[in-house]
C-alpha cells in the first residue's frame, strides 16, 4: 500500500491506496501520528511511501477535503461488511451541508431499529470527509461523536452550512 502525508485546513492527513483504489484518510493533529493510524487499520500491509506520482493525488484529496462542494474522482476500497459499505453509500449520497440524524439514516436504509449498528459503521469508516460521517447528528441535535475530532467536526459542519447558505 502507498501512502502520503499532506497538510489541509483540519491538520494533517495521511492517504493510503493500492491497486483497487484509496483504502484509507486519516486526520491528526502531528504527522507523527499518522502512520501509526494507518498501519493499524492495515497491520499486514507493507506501507511504501508514495514518490511524487502520489503527490497529485493528495493535492486532490486536500482540496475536496478544504472545499466541500467538490468530489474525489478516484476509485474507493471501501472494505467492511455489506451493511457498512451499505451507510458509506448512502453518506455519499447526503449533499454538504445537510445534516442527517443516525435514526433517518437507519430509516432510509429500511433498517429502522439498527440505530447503533448505523452510528458503529460511521464510527468504522477509514475515509474521513470522503465519506461524509459528519453528516450525521443525534436525534437532538448534538453532534455526537467523530472519530477525527469534535471539534473537526464541526468545523467541517460549519463550513459546510455556509456554503449551502451562499448557494441557496
Amino acid at each position: 500500500m502507498h501512502y502520503g502525508i499532506t497538510h489541509c485546513g483540519l491538520g494533517w492527513l495521511i492517504a493510503g491506496w493500492s491497486e483497487r483504489g484509496l483504502c484509507a484518510i486519516e486526520l491528526a493533529d502531528s504527522k507523527e501520528e499518522l502512520v501509526a493510524l494507518l498501519q493499524g487499520h492495515f497491520p499486514d500491509q507493507t506501507l511504501e511511501q508514495s514518490n511524487q506520482a502520489g503527490a497529485e493525488l493528495l493535492r486532490r484529496i486536500a482540496h475536496v477535503i478544504d472545499n466541500p462542494e467538490s468530489v474525489l474522482d478516484y476509485p474507493l476500497a471501501l472494505e467492511g461488511t455489506a451493511f457498512q459499505r451499505a451507510v458509506w453509500e448512502s453518506l455519499k449520497s447526503i449533499p454538504p451541508g445537510k445534516r442527517v440524524t443516525y435514526s433517518e439514516l437507519a430509516t432510509s436504509l429500511g433498517k429502522p431499529d439498527a440505530v447503533r449498528a448505523v452510528a458503529n459503521a460511521c464510527g468504522a469508516n477509514k475515509l474521513a470527509v470522503i465519506i461524509p460521517c459528519h453528516r450525521v447528528v443525534r436525534s437532538d441535535g448534538g453532534l455526537g461523536g467523530y472519530r477525527w475530532g469534535i471539534e473537526r467536526k464541526k468545523a467541517l459542519l460549519n463550513r459546510e452550512a455556509k456554503l449551502a447558505a451562499i448557494v441557496s
